[in-house]
């Protein structure tokens, strides 16, 4: 009876006073409901006050966040994606959903508060690295990753801080950093998509030779997958820690980790973090609601711990690991900055990072932020490893492969081939080409199967081949390096 008085008496629309000897809230109007408000015994009528200043502390802190206000920084895009747009995309770092043919990046950037890379970013990521090979090897410089120069990775947040853009008077260098990235393990094997992350992330370490730490979020399906136990989501990390070595890590500069086993070693941080923010404001940031478990709650501080250094004490340098208290004692120190390369819709664990890190004594990690890999039906949704018909898996056959691509990817021609030839496809909508965009090497290859699909010269079939003989090389050496691995 109390939950439906509270209900009845929050919903009230009439000016409150606070009396000084109770401190309770009482209506000035006289009305059969603030008389029955005033036989209430003192515990309901401050259960009540309590409950209603809770609602307006919540309410003050979500207008302070959809306008700019003092705890804009905290707010991350699930929270201001759900009060400033008009719900035709939902982009948070569980769902991805877009009621138009595409996913809007740039209103996403907009939204998101990030940065667009550009060409200067570009040609500073290139000089920085025509100086790191050439003063290690004296060899002719490779080109940037195809996933950058194909704008895939589109955006960022203080990339500055990673490559020193170049003056007048020197040319980009590389900042002392270290790299960042993980999987959550949902099911034994990975999809196509999965692989972008890691990709980047291993051409980084290699071409600037610099550490990589990989952070395998068993605890975080645990809490979110109520079908999976903790047998389960270990036998899963496994898996796909098989997967992640095969795609040629080197061992001497990368640590892969489980939270499960790892969480002594992170928990000082996660300690840190978890008492500089409030749970309106983690609320505030990625929309839990008082029916999720604490678990899920908690969740964000784990993630946001490996983005500082002294949560690897033995696996970084000893000199970058000092802890936030120490640092404040050390004069002349540099520690690491941390880097991490992901889809976009994790940005809200960073944004939350990057706004805390300061107020804890460390330095905010930057981010390298891509596109998402779009589902077989279409690119207004990202590839989900629980849904077998929208994925690729790394496990699958050439067959199984053929099958997939022939029957479930979402199609950019035209109703007929007249018309297909007379307009031409639509490459930006094509499911076969976006995949191209990703896995072929060649741009000028690239080129030119958008510019004969464009005009109408090369037909839906035909794509859908080529995309088909692209991947089968792809997934038959990665399933063959794979084998190798064993357990031990």
């Amino acid at each position: 009876s109390f939950h439906f008085l509270h209900h009845s008496f929050a919903s009230l629309s009439m000016p409150f006073t606070t009396s000084a000897i109770s401190g309770i809230c009482y209506p000035f109007r006289s009305c059969a409901k603030s008389q029955f408000y005033l036989s209430l015994s003192s515990f309901q009528k401050r259960r009540i006050y309590t409950r209603k200043c809770r609602t307006r502390k919540a309410l003050s802190l979500h207008d302070a966040c959809c306008t700019g206000g003092a705890a804009h920084g905290l707010v991350t895009a699930q929270f201001r994606h759900r009060t400033t747009t008009h719900a035709s995309q939902i982009v948070t770092p569980w769902e991805v959903h877009s009621s138009s043919e595409t996913i809007d990046y740039n209103r996403l950037v907009e939204e998101f508060g990030t940065q667009l890379l550009t060409d200067q970013h570009c040609k500073d990521m290139h000089n920085a690295l025509k100086t790191t090979q050439q003063d290690e090897q004296g060899e002719s410089v490779p080109k940037l990753h195809p996933l950058i120069r194909r704008n895939i990775f589109f955006s960022h947040r203080s990339i500055h801080r990673i490559i020193s853009p170049a003056t007048e008077r020197e040319s980009s260098f590389v900042h002392p950093h270290y790299l960042y990235t993980g999987r959550g393990p949902s099911s034994s094997a990975m999809h196509l998509g999965h692989l972008i992350p890691f990709w980047i992330t291993k051409w980084w370490s290699d071409a600037f030779r610099v550490p990589v730490v990989i952070q395998m979020t068993d605890d975080e399906k645990f809490l979110w997958k109520r079908h999976l136990d903790v047998k389960t989501v270990r036998r899963y990390t496994i898996d796909n820690a098989k997967d992640i070595i095969a795609t040629g890590f080197s061992k001497d500069r990368t640590f892969i980790f489980s939270n499960l086993e790892y969480m002594a070693q992170l928990y000082p941080n996660v300690l840190r973090i978890q008492r500089a923010i409030t749970f309106n404001q983690v609320r505030g940031c990625f929309g839990f609601n008082h029916s999720d478990n604490i678990g899920k709650i908690a969740f964000p501080a784990i993630q946001a711990a490996p983005s500082f250094p002294s949560s690897f004490k033995g696996i970084l340098k000893e000199e970058h690991t000092l802890d936030a208290e120490e640092l404040t004692e050390v004069q002349n120190v540099n520690p690491l900055r941390c880097f991490i390369p992901c889809a976009i819709d994790q940005d809200p664990y960073f944004r939350m990072t990057r706004e805390l890190a300061p107020r804890i004594g460390y330095r905010r990690p930057a981010l390298l932020l891509s596109q998402f890999f779009p589902a077989l039906q279409g690119p207004q949704s990202k590839m989900s490893a629980s849904d077998p018909n929208s994925s690729i898996y790394l496990t699958d056959s050439k067959k199984v492969l053929r099958k997939k691509v022939m029957k479930y990817a979402f199609s950019g021609g035209r109703s007929s081939l007249q018309e297909h030839r007379e307009l031409g496809g639509q490459p930006s909508i094509d499911i076969s080409f976006q995949y191209l965009r990703f896995f072929l090497d060649s741009d000028e290859q690239l080129q030119d199967i958008h510019d004969n699909y464009l005009n109408g010269h090369l037909l839906s079939g035909e794509l859908k081949q080529i995309l088909v003989d692209t991947l089968t090389p792809i997934l038959e050496e990665h399933q063959e390096k794979r084998l190798k691995i064993h357990d031990d």
